[in-house]
């Protein structure tokens, strides 16, 4: 099962337990919940755009992995007590050397190259979520529901409040395909950056899991079935 199939299992989105509203804050009708971020993320659009990122920045993510290793390399040498690890008054006593200024050098040559990556991703989820209200609003029209509700918000869950894969389903056609490299002087909405963060961490997770379960199959494997 790949990260994405695991991602994008129903979570348990939820209806509001209406009686816990106060009496004017009450909705007649059917509400629903989106996860926006999972929603985005199931995209083929988003899928696509990720794979392509990768292929497109190879070069990026190769330079930043060399540098990452060479910084990992130059700090070591700061470690002067032997402790795997260098703290503030080790890094102070390497100000004046030229180590401590290649390291900074090399520090803002990995930003730079990492923010070329998450731009592009950037760029691609904006694009998805330009098409989030009218997908919202096609999806809520058709299924006559009359409050929508962020599902952290939530105490209370039923499986059939959730219409994020449906939003999904209306952005998968809205949207079939998105581009991957910024125009000159694009600069990302805040809610767009605020979006990719929450992917990526879901990414993150699910790669964390991911490693999890294959080292614990690695470590107790079945016992044969038969001779």
């Amino acid at each position: 099962m790949t990260i994405f199939s695991k991602l994008l299992a129903p979570a348990g989105a939820a209806l509001c337990v209406l009686a816990a509203l106060p009496a004017q804050a009450q909705v007649e009708g059917r509400i629903g919940t989106v996860d926006i971020s999972r929603a985005v993320l199931g995209t083929t659009a988003f899928q696509t755009a990720y794979e392509q990122v990768n292929t497109t920045y190879a070069q990026q993510n190769e330079l930043r992995r060399t540098k990452a290793t060479e910084r990992q390399t130059l700090l070591a040498t700061f470690d002067t007590n032997g402790d795997k690890q260098v703290d503030d008054a080790e890094l102070a006593a390497k100000q004046a050397s030229p180590d401590f200024a290649k390291l900074q050098t090399l520090e803002q040559e990995i930003q730079g190259l990492t923010n070329q990556i998450d731009a592009a991703r950037i760029y691609a989820v904006e694009q998805v979520i330009t098409q989030y209200g009218a997908a919202l609003t096609e999806v809520t029209t058709k299924q006559q529901i009359k409050l929508v509700v962020d599902p952290t918000t939530l105490l209370f869950a039923v499986p059939e409040a959730d219409i994020t894969q449906q939003i999904t389903t209306a952005l998968n056609a809205k949207v079939p395909s998105v581009g991957i490299v910024p125009p000159q002087g694009w600069q990302p909405a805040r809610e767009s950056v605020q979006l990719y963060q929450e992917i990526q961490q879901r990414l993150l997770t699910a790669q964390m899991i991911q490693q999890r379960q294959q080292q614990q199959q690695a470590g107790n494997p079945q016992a044969p079935t038969g001779r």
